[in-house]
């Protein structure tokens, strides 16, 4: 059952002698048999503030790229990787492998969808595949973490070259 009639309990004491109040709409909304211990049985919109806010989002194709970037992270296993990388910088597959105590070729999937999703960036190195964070994928972990970013470092870590195992090598001899 949905009744509408004009609302004013909603309006602003400011703005209760205005002519706004033809714009608040109260819906009488009534749910039988389902629980909907979140939902409100009435529904008082104000309609001018409502379409500020309307008009003020993105459009819906605008935020499918966020939600793609955002779902890359909700996998934990990606998350995991995420974390390593933002915490060492960039790292090869066989590295990303032994940090976070994984099988590499399952280091290396969850590292190419997080590079699919734009969050990471690879590079080779001879044999070996270096992954690094985007300042994207920085920024957006950090949201989801509560840390604070490390772009910066990030940016600083990608300048110098990782030393890989054949550099070291060359350096005992």
């Amino acid at each position: 059952m949905l009744s509408l009639r004009r609302c004013s309990s909603r309006q602003p004491a400011a703005a209760a002698s205005t002519t706004t109040t033809h714009h608040n709409v109260l819906a009488n909304v009534r749910f039988t048999g389902v629980d909907r211990a979140d939902d409100c049985d009435l529904l008082c919109l104000d309609l001018l503030h409502a379409e500020q806010v309307r008009a003020g989002l993105p459009a819906r194709e605008a935020l499918d790229d966020v939600a793609a970037r955002a779902k890359a992270l909700a996998d934990p296993t990606r998350l995991r990787v995420a974390t390593a990388l933002a915490t060492g910088g960039a790292m090869c597959g066989g590295d990303l492998a032994w940090v976070t105590g994984l099988a590499t070729n399952l280091v290396s999937h969850h590292a190419r969808a997080l590079r699919a999703a734009g969050l990471a960036a690879s590079r080779r190195d001879g044999k070996l595949v270096v992954y690094r964070l985007t300042p994207e994928g920085e920024a957006l972990l950090a949201a989801l973490t509560g840390t604070p970013s490390t772009a910066a470092g990030a940016i600083v870590r990608a300048a110098v070259p990782a030393t890989t195992t054949t550099d070291l090598e060359a350096e005992t001899r």
